[in-house]
């Protein structure tokens, strides 16, 4: 089946991420603030001046409950206190990467022998895509071998948390996020815990 376009398929992604479901709904606003320019001057020193667009490109436009919007309504991340604190879903995201992707994909994202390095693939795929292969499963077959990712659809512990993984992988992708622990976060929004308790079904 083909998708004439993002608002077609945003819909059926959202719903794969459970309670997460309007988190592709949100519509940007039309003005696009400039990025803050304490957010560039706390880059990872290992970024490039092209990554460091990225920023940019994934400037949050728009809040509800505590969820970041960029430009075309996806997820994204939002940093405050001359770039040192972190909104929840980033943060959340970093501890649910390093409880279920670290082992593949490398500690901070930074791949492995075996697992690509998804702060580089944030840089090329959308929401969509994203969502779509932890759901689904990927497998990329060359001469050198066939590496298969599972497919998450089933797992709450992945699939509650998408929207927080991706957001903490834009993060890294843009380099605006260090290869440490935020230290500093936003309180979790009531409606984070709410979506949570009901993913989950607690």
């Amino acid at each position: 089946m083909q998708y004439q376009s993002k608002a077609a398929i945003r819909p059926l992604v959202a719903a794969l991420v459970f309670a997460f479901a309007s988190a592709g709904a949100v519509q940007a606003q039309d003005a696009k603030p400039a990025a803050d320019p304490a957010v560039a001057n706390q880059l990872d020193p290992n970024s490039s001046e092209k990554d460091a667009k990225l920023i940019d490109k994934y400037q949050a436009v728009k809040v509800e409950d505590g969820k970041y919007t960029d430009g075309d309504g996806a997820p994204t991340y939002h940093i405050t206190n001359d770039g040192k604190k972190f909104d929840w879903y980033a943060y959340s995201g970093y501890r649910r990467y390093h409880a279920e992707c670290h082992v593949c994909h490398g500690p901070d994202a930074m791949g492995s022998t075996y697992a690509p390095a998804l702060k580089d693939s944030l840089k090329r795929l959308s929401y969509e895509e994203f969502v779509g292969i932890i759901a689904g499963g990927k497998q990329d077959i060359s001469s050198s071998g066939t590496n298969v990712m599972p497919a998450f659809g089933d797992n709450k512990n992945v699939m509650c948390y998408a929207d927080d993984l991706y957001v903490y992988l834009k993060a890294r992708a843009s380099g605006a996020m260090p290869r440490v622990r935020p230290g500093d976060k936003e309180d979790k929004p009531e409606s984070a815990k709410k979506a949570e308790k009901e993913c989950l079904g607690g």
